[in-house]
């Protein structure tokens, strides 16, 4: 009796609701004409082709009736924008009109309908002709399709009415929802009912339709021209990415070509930034003393100075003991004077008795004691000039007014900009082959020139210097850098920019090869260094493969 009782129920639901179905209809078309029902949204990307040679990669879409051509560099996936493309299609010969950006675009009337169709692309750029084929396939309309398939008739029909009833604001809507999911549930509960799954369908189609747009209160054909193929990037359960031309223009993904070569095997050295031995100066004081400012006061970190400007003076003060000692050398001169000017009293008036040679010796040795003592009385109070000894920006300064310089203190140091030196440590006895870098801490990379290294060890490792022959700007004294040096030691591997190699889930390093024009997918590798702007994978890729060089990161966050 309760499955009798359960069946009429459920068949009452289902009249009711076929009832509300038709009266919809019925009014929408009295004097009302809505026009066909509106294409279901795809959850999938848009129709696309692509197709590749050695020369260029393009890539078709087909959106709003018209067929969007993307065309790029194969090896480099760098977009042509200035191009020529005839594409043979079912409804003739077309020239594509630039858009920008290596995107170009054709009218599409001829893939209103289901099917594939072959299409002919002719791309002229740069001097280069190339002929390209792929097929655009376009596929059957999937409620259509499900529609034939027995008991999800029921169930369609139900999805179809409650969507319109939600495009259209029915009033009626509330009623015909719990109609659509009471039946649903207790036809559900007979295993063999055909259309029970079909109008357990319906009912979570109206979830799907109570938060679509059009329940929203937005337009609804506006909605669906946004939504119907949305291309977005995507990462597949096996960690491959599908990423459109149009993201990929956005993240500026270019690639490579893998080629395996020999290379000079890199030594990895902890360094620092010191000063060229010629360019480099140090302004000390030859006594202890206060220290005071020239006119305009000391310079300033970063000035230019030129040689011979007076950066300080030295005031010398005197301690006790010297103080002492100064007195006691004082006295002894006083006295000194003293007995040479009563000698040479005594022999001026008799100067014609004794030898004239007398009389000038007394003069001399009193004109000497004099200047003697007149130097001793000056010493303590004679300021000394510290002066730029060459041309350069001062590096350093320790001056502040009154401060006490000891004798041999650096005061000021002067350096010549871009004249600077790189020190690294090794601790293998590992010849150095010739040229290196220095990678510093920003990513940046100095170019250096090997200039020998040390025969005694500091640290347990021998000093190697290199000059810096490239760029130095932004580079300071004592900054520590990284040097990767060639030695004699050849590796055969695929040299890639560092930027392309990343940290994979579990801390593996990976890189990502661009299988097909949309399609990358990320590879294990194992790497070495090489230099500064680069490294080795020494296995898990194949010569031959594309391998992103730019923007890699960036592919890295999709998910």
């Amino acid at each position: 009796m309760r499955k009798v009782a359960a069946r009429l129920i459920a068949l009452w639901f289902v009249a009711l609701l076929a009832a509300g179905l038709t009266l919809h209809r019925a009014d929408a078309h009295e004097g009302h004409d809505h026009g066909a029902p509106p294409p279901p949204v795809s959850a999938t990307i848009a129709p696309r082709l692509d197709a590749s040679s050695g020369v260029f990669e393009l890539v078709g879409v087909l959106r709003a009736g018209k067929l969007v051509i993307h065309v790029d560099r194969f090896v480099t996936n760098e977009p042509v924008s200035e191009a020529e493309i005839e594409v043979e299609t079912p409804g003739g010969s077309l020239k594509a009109a630039a858009l920008g950006d290596g995107a170009f675009w054709i009218d599409a009337a001829w893939a209103a309908k289901a099917g594939k169709f072959d299409l002919i692309f002719t791309v002229s750029a740069g001097g280069e002709i190339d002929v390209l084929t792929g097929t655009l396939e376009i596929p059957e309309d999937a409620p259509a399709a499900a529609a034939s398939q027995g008991g999800w008739l029921v169930g369609n029909a139900v999805a179809q009415g409650i969507r319109e009833r939600v495009a259209n604001r029915d009033p009626t809507l509330p009623a015909v929802a719990v109609a659509a999911f009471l039946a649903g549930l207790l036809i559900s509960r007979r295993r063999r009912a055909p259309s029970a799954n079909a109008l357990m369908a319906g009912a979570v189609a109206l979830g799907a339709a109570l938060v679509a747009p059009e329940a929203r209160g937005q337009d609804a054909p506006a909605a669906r021209t946004r939504q119907a193929g949305a291309d977005l990037a995507q990462r597949f359960p096996d960690g491959a990415l599908f990423v459109p031309k149009a993201t990929q223009r956005i993240l500026a993904v270019r690639t490579i070509m893998a080629r395996s070569d020999r290379h000079r095997r890199s030594v990895s050295l902890p360094g620092r930034i010191i000063p060229d031995p010629n360019g480099i100066a140090y302004v000390q004081t030859a006594v202890a003393g206060r220290l005071a400012p020239p006119p305009g006061g000391f310079p300033r970190l970063g000035a230019r100075v030129a040689a011979g400007d007076v950066l300080a003076f030295v005031e010398p003060t005197l301690n006790a003991a010297d103080a002492t000692t100064q007195q006691q050398q004082a006295r002894e001169l006083d006295q000194q004077i003293a007995l040479v000017q009563r000698r040479l009293e005594r022999l001026r008036p008799i100067s014609n008795v004794v030898a004239r040679s007398q009389i000038e010796d007394a003069e001399l040795e009193l004109k000497g004691l004099w200047e003697r003592r007149s130097n001793l009385d000056r010493a303590p109070r004679q300021r000394e000039s510290l002066r730029a000894p060459m041309d350069g920006v001062i590096a350093a300064v320790s001056a502040v007014a009154g401060q006490i310089a000891e004798p041999s203190g650096v005061v000021f140091q002067i350096v010549i900009p871009g004249r600077f030196w790189v020190e690294g440590l090794s601790y293998e006895a590992a010849p150095i082959a010739g040229d290196a870098s220095a990678l510093l801490a920003d990513g940046r990379s100095l170019q250096l020139s090997y200039r020998g290294t040390g025969l005694a060890e500091r640290n347990q490792a021998l000093p190697v210097q290199f000059d810096v022959t490239g760029d130095a700007a932004g580079v300071r004294l004592g900054q520590l850098v990284t040097v990767l040096a060639d030695t004699e030691e050849t590796r055969e591997g695929i040299a890639v920019p560092r930027a392309s190699v990343l940290r994979g889930p579990g801390g593996q390093s990976i890189v990502y090869e661009h299988t097909n024009a949309e399609r990358f997918a990320p590879r294990e590798v194992r790497v070495a260094p090489l230099d500064g702007e680069r490294v080795l994978i020494l296995a898990g890729v194949e010569p031959g493969k594309r391998i992103v060089t730019s923007g890699a990161e960036l592919l890295n966050q999709v998910r």
